[in-house]
C-alpha cells in the first residue's frame, strides 16, 4: 500500500452537529499520513466559526458563500493538491467512518493500474444493518448514477473481499487520486448540487480511470431509513442536472432513449402532484424538466 499523503474535505453548510460527529470520527482513523480540512460554505448560522473552535487543529477555509456542494468540495480538493496530497477524500459531513475506512481506500487505489476512484460501502446510520451503497452503475436511460443492493443487508466484512469495478460512484464519500484530479478536473461548478458525481464518473471513465468499490471499508451514512419524498429543491436541481449530464456526457441514442423516458415520467408526476395539491412539488417538476 502507498503511503501517500491523504487529506480529507469536510463541508459544512449549516450541519453543526453532523459536521461534529465527522470530525470526530475521522480524528480516530488508523492511516497516516492524513490531513483533515474543513471547509465551511458560508453558513447563515455561524455554525462554520463555531466547528472552527471547537476543532482549532484542523485546517479551516471559510467561502463566504455557498457554493453548492461543488464548489465547497472544488474549493476543498484545490487546498488539498496545493498542500501536498496524493490522494483526496471527499466526504459529507453527515457521515461517520469506521477508523479503518481511510486506509482501505487508500490499499485499494494502489492494487491496480491507474484507478481514479475508490468508494466505501455506506451503510445507514440508524439502521447500519443496511446498504446506503455498495457500488453504483451509471444509468445512461435515467441520467443518474444507481447504488447496487441498497436497502438490503449489508455482509459481514470477509478479508477474502477485495476491490471490485463499478461504473458510478457517488458524491457522498470517494477517494480521488493526484492523477485522476490533475487529468480531468474536479466536479463542474454548474452542478451546484446533485448528479455531479455522475459526471464526474463518466469523465474518469473516459479518461482511461478505473473506479472501484472497496466494500471492506465502512461508513454510517445519515439518510432516512426507507423511501422519501424528495423535496421541491431536490426535484428541481436533479432534473436540470439530468438533463445537462445527458446533453453533455451521453450519445444522440442515449439522449433520445433518455427523452422518451424522462418526459412521459415528469408528466406522470406532474399530474400526481397537481391531483393532491402539491403546488410547490409541481411547480418544482416544471422548472427542472421543462425551464
Amino acid at each position: 500500500m502507498s503511503a501517500g499523503k491523504v487529506v480529507v474535505v469536510v463541508l459544512n453548510w449549516c450541519g453543526e452537529a453532523d459536521t461534529a460527529a465527522c470530525l470526530t470520527s475521522l480524528a480516530a482513523t488508523t492511516y497516516a499520513p492524513m490531513e483533515v480540512l474543513l471547509v465551511d460554505n458560508g453558513s447563515p448560522d455561524g455554525s462554520g466559526d463555531r466547528l472552527h473552535a471547537a476543532f482549532p487543529h484542523l485546517p479551516y477555509v471559510q467561502t463566504g458563500r455557498n457554493l453548492g456542494f461543488t464548489g465547497g468540495n472544488n474549493v476543498g480538493i484545490a487546498w488539498a493538491l496545493e498542500h501536498g496530497a496524493d490522494y483526496v477524500v471527499v466526504l459529507n459531513n453527515d457521515t461517520v467512518v469506521a477508523p479503518d475506512c481511510v486506509a482501505r481506500l487508500v490499499a485499494a487505489a494502489g492494487s491496480r493500474e491507474r484507478v481514479g476512484a475508490v468508494a466505501p460501502t455506506m451503510l445507514v446510520h440508524d439502521a447500519p444493518e443496511l446498504v446506503w451503497y455498495a457500488g453504483g452503475t451509471l444509468s445512461r436511460l435515467r441520467g443518474l448514477g444507481r447504488h447496487v443492493a441498497e436497502g438490503t443487508r449489508a455482509p459481514d466484512v470477509d478479508e477474502g473481499m477485495r476491490p471490485e469495478a463499478v461504473t458510478f460512484i457517488t458524491g457522498c464519500c470517494m477517494l480521488l487520486t493526484r492523477d485522476a484530479i490533475e487529468t480531468v478536473g474536479t466536479f463542474d461548478d454548474s452542478y451546484f448540487a446533485y448528479c455531479e458525481d455522475a459526471d464526474l464518473s463518466v469523465r474518469l471513465t473516459h479518461a482511461g480511470f478505473a473506479l472501484l468499490h472497496e466494500p471492506r471499508a465502512r461508513l454510517l451514512h445519515r439518510v432516512p431509513v426507507g423511501p422519501t419524498e424528495p423535496s421541491p429543491f431536490q426535484i428541481e436541481l436533479r432534473d436540470r442536472n439530468r438533463r445537462r449530464f445527458v446533453r453533455l456526457r451521453l450519445s444522440a441514442p442515449w439522449r433520445a432513449a433518455f427523452c422518451l423516458w424522462f418526459y412521459p415520467t415528469r408528466l406522470a408526476h406532474l399530474a400526481r402532484y397537481v391531483a393532491r395539491g402539491d403546488r410547490a412539488r409541481a411547480a418544482a417538476i416544471l422548472r427542472g424538466a421543462f425551464a
